[in-house]
């Protein structure tokens, strides 16, 4: 692993422009990023952002990494990939609530099963704001502003937490893009501990969400140190209101590698099968 920790912020920022609304927390959230990958110490060349379809999956466009930006909802496979076939590279997935969530969950789950090690960060806003403001999978059930559900959806909302837990991740955290040092901070934790790790951020969409801007008068720090029981993680997260800051896990699962194989020619490969 090459080192170079010349690197500011502002070296892992590109010449693209953000387009997000005014307000957005992915601004903060972009932040975070750089500011994590210059505290990382590695060259852009050894970092690869990946991200799904959503506001929150153009951000490796903005940033000056290898970067994929993926299919709806594939960015961990695409990134778990990545990361097998170049365990060298410090391999950091992105999406929004709904990418990650709702047609990416199928992948989040087994992501965490699998426990390959790389982090993933997820904008959650509440709401699918790139589409004009419906529910999204950890919407309120009450919530009823949007025109596609005007008494409300009616539906528990999904509990990236704990959804993180039950499924295998290896470190959870939560943040708030009100306080981008913070989410620096639990970005550089995850990609340190091994195996996946999940940073859960809570990024208002003061668009088609405005109440959200009262999350600054909410959000408060876990208390204790992060646990590292699964029981006793899932016993704290039972109780969580959803705005607690801070690590909310550090499991000590080792990081799934499987067994890497010399190069073989074509000629060798059939051979095997033939033999």
């Amino acid at each position: 692993m090459t080192a170079q920790t010349s690197l500011t912020a502002q070296d892992f920022k590109s010449d693209v422009k953000p387009i997000w609304c005014p307000g957005c927390g992915d601004y903060a959230v972009l932040s975070a990023v750089t500011k994590a990958m210059a505290e990382l110490g590695r060259r852009r060349e050894d970092i690869a952002f990946i991200s799904g379809i959503g506001c929150s999956s153009r951000i490796p466009a903005y940033t000056n990494v290898y970067g994929f930006h993926g299919v709806h909802g594939r960015a961990l496979a695409i990134a778990a990939g990545v990361k097998l076939a170049r365990p060298d590279l410090t391999v950091i997935a992105a999406g929004g609530d709904g990418d990650g969530l709702s047609i990416g969950g199928n992948h989040f789950m087994h992501a965490c099963r699998r426990n390959v090690d790389m982090t993933y960060i997820v904008m959650d806003n509440q709401v699918y704001g790139m589409t004009k403001g419906q529910a999204s999978p950890t919407t309120a059930p009450d919530w009823c502003n949007s025109k596609l559900t005007p008494e409300g959806t009616g539906i528990s909302p999904v509990e990236p937490a704990r959804l993180a837990l039950a499924s295998g991740a290896n470190f959870i955290a939560r943040g708030f893009a009100g306080n981008p040092n913070e989410v620096a901070r639990l970005i550089v934790e995850g990609i340190h501990h091994p195996g996946f790790s999940f940073i859960h951020v809570l990024s208002p969409c003061v668009t088609y969400r405005p109440e959200q801007r009262e999350w600054k008068t909410v959000v408060h720090a876990g208390e204790g140190d992060p646990s590292k029981a699964i029981a006793e993680a899932m016993q704290r997260l039972s109780t969580d209101d959803g705005y607690t800051t801070g690590v909310l896990f550090a499991g000590t699962r080792p990081a799934f590698m499987p067994a890497r194989h010399e190069k073989a020619s074509l000629a060798e490969i059939e051979g095997k099968f033939l033999s």
